[in-house]
């Protein structure tokens, strides 16, 4: 065991045993890990403690600056290294100090997270503070953070994602692509969605490509086939969501006049209604064109985003609707009022504690629901609200009140919609045609006096733009497998059975005799002679699809979640089990890439002053994958 005077790495390891040459075997104390290493060189064991033991390996380093100080302390500074009292002259870690690869790493996170240009490192303002929080460290060059820091974490992240993939059956992708005058062409991001061998779901930026020509279908999809085959995912791809409207198209929805994150440049920007609304056709002409580029190239496989097609149907349902634009505009102004004349405590009980961050400072991509909900808010405490503000211009009408209640009842089951399907982490692809149903049954049943106009701008969007997912094979099949749902939605559930076992029988394989035989095999101990007295329990055999499918359906539905309900039935029902594990990594969300883009194209704008950083691509691409990099 590490001698206890001074500290060391081994203290956190279990020395197994030691050979002559000075190599040790040990076992991690807090997950049983064996490492092997020489006693002299300990990377190994401080490498492990950094990946898959963070708070230990603090407490390391935390030990380790304390006995130095102390040694220092008592022994004063080496010969030839004076000390300043202003701590100028104090000794610098060694490169290779895991306390200055911290702090490296740390920059690094920032620079991704925030999107910061790599210049950063060494601007006066940045580099004083580093000075202020840890005088030891020896700052890093830009060239080194553009050429080493980064193409690291992007070998990263490409060995996991190729690695992960290797063991994937299926896929599923989604392209998302960016136009941008600030960065001269725009950028195309490619996520692919699959279910390992555990079935959890996992997503990962394949790539973040620039693209000079956004308009050339033909060049993406070559982008996608080359990204497809280096990743070994040729042949495995089983939906492509692509929905290829540029980037003033696919900017985050908000609500008409309800601007919370407006500020005096957008707002002259959205009243240039001329050149706006012709930018706005030619862009949607554009985008029209490549998707019937993609159609007649990917055929059935590709599909579109439902959370994308929900927003669009928000958005013409309420510009159906040309009298709630008055009330909006007033509650965004007393918004804006009371955010920045009122002190955030006496606003705790409107908007809450938990969620102060987002009506205090909203996020410049904030879409329609999540301003939704402010509304709600201010709605609910209007009374106070106006008992606070001291400017009647502000205060609202009664028929004004009236006209945001009803649109916030009108709204609330498409907002509850929106949120069930975000997340990268869970099935979303069986909530479609179940939500798509419940609207219209909400639609059908809202009782209206002052927003009658956005009901029926709203069914008639849905019943335009989401309509089909009621017959769409994909739909019917991911919403039956879903063991919450099987077939207790459908009104014809004779028909959805037959759509379901012909969409089954495109996409599963018979299990060949021997997997039978495999699956099937007794275990050691009742093959040996010792228990042949021992009658043995018949092989099963194997169910047809429409078996598997009968009996499934006999089940009660169950709210298990539906990958650990595969999890466990795939032995039971195998054929259905191969089809659930395809369709399941179909999104029905929107991406990180995609969210990402949103967020660039609003804060990297030249009125922002902000510089844009040369290796952007880059920086999407690891700020995507953060999690891969660092869970």
């Amino acid at each position: 065991m590490a001698s206890k005077s001074r500290v060391s790495i081994l203290d956190y390891f279990n020395i197994v045993c030691e050979g002559e040459n000075g190599k040790i075997e040990s076992n991690c104390k807090a997950c049983g890990t064996r490492i092997q290493a020489k006693r002299t060189v300990t990377s190994n064991f401080v490498t492990h403690l950094k990946r898959k033991h963070q708070a230990m390996y603090d407490e390391f380093v935390r030990k380790k600056d304390v006995k130095r100080e102390a040694m220092q302390t008592c022994t004063g500074p080496p010969s030839g290294r004076v000390i300043s009292q202003s701590g100028a002259g104090m000794n610098k870690f060694d490169y290779s100090d895991p306390r200055q690869s911290l702090i490296s790493e740390a920059i690094a996170k920032m620079i991704i997270r925030d999107l910061q240009p790599a210049q950063i490192v060494e601007y006066e303002g940045f580099r004083e503070l580093l000075q202020l929080l840890e005088p030891r460290y020896i700052p890093v060059p830009c060239h080194y953070i553009q050429q080493q820091l980064l193409p690291a974490y992007v070998s990263q992240v490409q060995l996991a994602a190729k690695q992960a993939l290797k063991g994937a059956e299926s896929c599923s992708v989604t392209l998302d692509l960016w136009r941008s005058s600030t960065v001269g062409g725009g950028f195309l991001g490619v996520t692919c969605h699959f279910i390992n061998a555990d079935w959890h779901i996992r997503s990962a930026l394949l790539a973040c490509l620039p693209l000079a020509d956004h308009s050339n279908t033909q060049q993406m999809l070559s982008e996608f086939d080359e990204i497809s085959e280096s990743h070994g995912m040729s042949g495995k791809v089983f939906r492509v969501v692509a929905d290829l409207s540029t980037c003033k198209n696919r900017c985050a929805f908000r609500l008409p006049g309800f601007n919370l994150i407006g500020n005096a440049e957008e707002d002259e920007e959205d009243g240039s209604v001329e050149d706006s609304s012709a930018g706005e056709a030619k862009e949607a002409n554009s985008g029209n064109e490549n998707h019937k580029s993609l159609d007649q190239c990917l055929g059935r496989s590709r599909i579109d985003c439902f959370a994308r097609l929900l927003a669009q149907c928000v958005k013409e349902g309420v510009s159906a609707s040309n009298q709630i634009s008055v009330p909006l505009n007033k509650a965004a102004r007393l918004h804006n009022y009371i955010i920045a004349t009122v002190a955030p405590e006496k606003l705790v009980q409107v908007f809450g504690s938990s969620t102060s961050t987002n009506w205090q400072r909203p996020s410049s991509t904030q879409k329609w629901n999540a301003q939704l909900k402010i509304l709600r808010q201010m709605v609910e405490s209007m009374d106070f609200l106006e008992d606070i503000v001291d400017r009647n211009d502000l205060v609202l009408g009664n028929l004004e009140k009236a006209e945001l209640r009803e649109l916030v009842e009108v709204l609330e089951p498409f907002e509850e919609a929106s949120d069930m399907v975000q997340g990268d982490k869970h099935v979303s692809i069986s909530l479609a045609l179940p939500c798509v149903l419940g609207l219209r049954k909400h639609l059908g049943e809202v009782v209206t006096h002052q927003c009658s106009g956005i009901v029926m701008g709203l069914s008639q969007a849905l019943d335009r733009r989401l309509a089909g997912i009621l017959e769409d094979p994909l739909y019917v099949t991911a919403t039956t497998l879903d063991p919450q749902f099987k077939l207790s939605w459908s009104s014809d559930s004779d028909w959805h059975k037959q759509v379901l076992l012909e969409e089954v029988g495109k996409h599963t394989r018979p299990l060949s005799p021997l997997e039978h035989h495999s699956e099937a095999q007794p275990s050691p101990s009742k093959r040996c002679k010792l228990f042949s007295f021992i009658k043995q329990r018949p092989t099963a055999q194997a169910k047809t699809v429409e078996q598997e499918l009968s009996t499934y359906l006999h089940e009660e539905p169950t709210d298990e979640d539906p990958l650990q309900y595969w999890k466990r039935k795939s032995i039971d029902f195998p054929l259905l089990s191969q089809v659930a594990k395809k369709v399941f990594t179909v999104p029905a969300t929107t991406t990180s890439v995609d969210q990402i883009f949103n967020l660039v194209s609003k804060t990297l704008r030249p009125e922002q002053c902000r510089l844009l950083p040369k290796n952007l691509e880059t920086l999407i691409y690891l700020k995507a994958n953060y999690r891969i990099l660092w869970s």
